[in-house]
């Protein structure tokens, strides 16, 4: 099926299809207007994960090729990007590969480093690695986090820099349902580390580095302007999520899927039923509103914060762009957002994957 076909369906399904969030006043500022400005860079293979540097560029992880591509926003779309390295021991295996990225410069250091997620041959892990040469070349790769179960789906894979020098590591439950409501597991789960992957100080567990549990695949993090932690949630069949995340919170995978009645479980701020409205993978809040990249829907949605709930979700057409895996805040306010058409469930086109840039106004 074309994608205007794929997108037709996804009209009609949306017109069937339920967004529940808590109700509120609505006004055209809630919902800033969303205009592609351009094509920033073209020609990707199976892009994931970004992450900015000092100097506007980008990074951007490939998941099935395990290379780290650098972007220059200056640079014409097909002949900015360049290879920096490529991390070692990846191996791709349906949704695993080198998945998610961060970057960030550790206290007293002055040079960055590069966080990375990726699927090895018998777990899933994040290595630490120096940038060098102002982002221009790998340094050493370092393990911080081993032993995150791993499957062929349910992967997790996004990470997120928070306050205080810590790391935000989202995980799947890699087909094991009941092991996300296992705390002494590492699958379906958000941990958080310090930057040699320890337990960070004020777990909700002493020596933990679970955060929160109870989650199937979790592939969208950001931080709003309070510092709280927002996450999207891919559901089974019934139901994604947007969820807020509270130290400790347990968010009821495999017992709830959307919202439920038991009071053990944290109930989510947005749902999308059916999953084919949105499945949601990367998140980016901007002025405390979500922008959501949404894979099967094939568009952003919008979902502006309130206190602690969440406002209704409104759909953004980017144009033609097919699967929506990933977008982040530049350093400029702006928004890129990266396609995911080359992943084995897309439709690709010439040119495809693409990292396109928005304006939010």
């Amino acid at each position: 099926m074309g994608r205007r076909a794929l997108r037709a369906t996804f009209g009609a399904v949306l017109a069937l299809g339920l967004v529940i969030s808590t109700p509120g006043a609505v006004s055209a500022a809630t919902y800033p207007t969303l205009s592609v400005q351009r094509e920033v860079a073209s020609g990707l293979t199976t892009p994931w994960g970004i992450a900015f540097l000092p100097d506007g560029s980008a990074l951007v992880s490939e998941r099935d090729t395990g290379q780290i591509k650098r972007i220059d926003p200056t640079g014409k779309a097909g002949s900015n990007v360049t290879m920096i390295g490529r991390i070692n021991g990846v191996v791709p295996d349906g949704e695993g590969g080198l998945l998610g990225i961060a970057v960030a410069t550790p206290q007293g250091s002055s040079t960055p480093v590069l966080f990375a997620y990726f699927t090895a041959r018998s777990d899933n892990r994040v290595v630490r690695v120096p940038l060098l040469d102002n982002g221009k070349r790998l340094g050493a790769q370092r393990a911080i986090v081993t032993g995150i179960p791993k499957a062929s789906y349910h992967n997790g894979g996004r990470l997120l820099v928070g306050p205080n020098q810590t790391l935000f590591i989202a995980t799947g439950d890699a087909g094991d349902t009941q092991s996300a409501q296992n705390p002494k597991s590492l699958a379906g789960k958000v941990l958080r580390v310090d930057f040699n992957g320890r337990s960070a100080a004020g777990n909700p567990q002493a020596g933990s580095r679970v955060f929160t549990l109870g989650h199937r695949n979790v592939q969208g993090l950001d931080l709003d302007s309070k510092g709280r932690v927002w996450a999207s949630e891919f559901g089974e069949r019934d139901a994604d999520e947007l969820n807020l995340l509270v130290p400790g919170g347990n968010y009821g995978w495999p017992f709830v899927e959307g919202r439920g009645d038991d009071p053990r479980y944290r109930n989510p701020a947005t749902v999308w039923s059916p999953t084919s409205t949105a499945s949601p993978s990367g998140i980016a809040i901007k002025d405390d509103v979500v922008y959501v990249a949404s894979l099967r829907g094939e568009r952003l949605w919008q979902v502006p914060i309130n206190g602690t709930q969440t406002r209704k979700a409104k759909s953004w057409d980017v144009g033609d762009r097919g699967r929506l895996r990933t977008i982040a805040l530049a350093p400029d306010g702006a928004l890129w957002v990266i396609t995911s058409n080359t992943d084995g469930r897309g439709d690709p086109r010439k040119g495809d994957d693409t990292v396109i840039r928005l304006i939010a106004r």
